[in-house]
């Protein structure tokens, strides 16, 4: 394990190697920035509201998720359009976690800002169209896919059980989510997830210090430790898995047991990863 990035975020999320630019890319979503670390330096862009996640479109442009809306962002020129609506008028939800799917589609969270009981919804953005897939939820986290593209994952953190549902030949749901993982006798809290090239489940687990790894069967193959209590959002670059963090929540007096925490670190030869799919807007 070492630390990528030691620029601190309050709540790092959304990772996303960008397989053209072979750069890294995350959020601190309380800190309303995007941020990465390329061979020139860190580089940050700030927003005017809080943005989560993306999916990159192409070279130069990402799909970004904010308060109010998905939106495509220019990294050079910084030109922000919207292409879709996300509960804009809605004032007490933002997005959350979010990916790209195998057919070029978008998935996205919502929650509430102060984590309102079942404020949120997951929805899907593929060839212009947004649809709600699931509602009522709390934090959503952990949408991920299979590498076939023929099953999503996905949680609310409050449940502290990961669901999969399977997919038509479009990436729509195509059957009642089933559980995948239940992580309640454990007293474990599911936050982002990737799966790798063999279809492996990498799950952060928020107040656990770690990411832990399971098979497509749900059986657990191992966990990372990392030096930070709240492990948010991994992300494969090959056999490299980068992992955000984040300090809300945590007082002073955690602060310095962990002060790493809300750092991006790597962990090199853990897996194998794939690249992510491209948005298709």
């Amino acid at each position: 394990m070492t630390v990528f990035d030691g620029r601190q975020c309050a709540l790092g999320e959304g990772a996303l190697w960008h397989p053209l630019r072979k750069q890294l890319f995350w959020f601190d979503i309380l800190g309303k920035r995007l941020m990465s670390l390329s061979d020139a330096g860190p580089e940050e862009w700030h927003f005017d509201e809080m943005v989560s996640a993306a999916g990159w479109v192409d070279h130069d442009t990402l799909l970004i998720a904010s308060e109010t809306a998905l939106s495509t962002f220019n990294l050079s020129s910084t030109a922000c359009e919207t292409v879709a609506l996300l509960e804009a008028d809605n004032r007490v939800t933002r997005s959350n976690d979010g990916r790209a799917d195998p057919m070029g589609g978008f998935w996205i969270g919502t929650m509430g800002k102060a984590a309102e009981a079942g404020a949120g919804a997951i929805y899907r953005l593929h060839k212009g169209e947004l649809r709600q897939l699931f509602p009522n939820i709390t934090i959503p986290n952990a949408i991920c896919f299979a590498p076939d593209g023929r099953a999503a994952y996905f949680t609310d953190t409050t449940t502290r059980i990961v669901n999969r549902v399977a997919l038509d030949s479009e990436g729509w749901p195509d059957a009642v989510p089933e559980v995948f993982l239940d992580l309640r006798d454990a007293g474990l809290n599911p936050d982002g997830a990737v799966t790798d090239a063999a279809g492996n489940l990498w799950l952060a687990l928020w107040g656990a210090s770690c990411v832990a790894v399971f098979a497509p069967d749900g059986s657990k193959l191992g966990h990372h430790p990392l030096p930070a209590p709240h492990i948010t959002c991994p992300a494969f670059a090959g056999s490299t898995l980068y992992v955000t963090s984040a300090t809300q929540d945590m007082d002073a007096a955690a602060l310095a047991q962990f002060p790493q925490a809300g750092q991006t670190f790597a962990l090199q030869g853990v897996g194998q990863g794939r690249d992510e799919p491209q948005v298709r807007l």
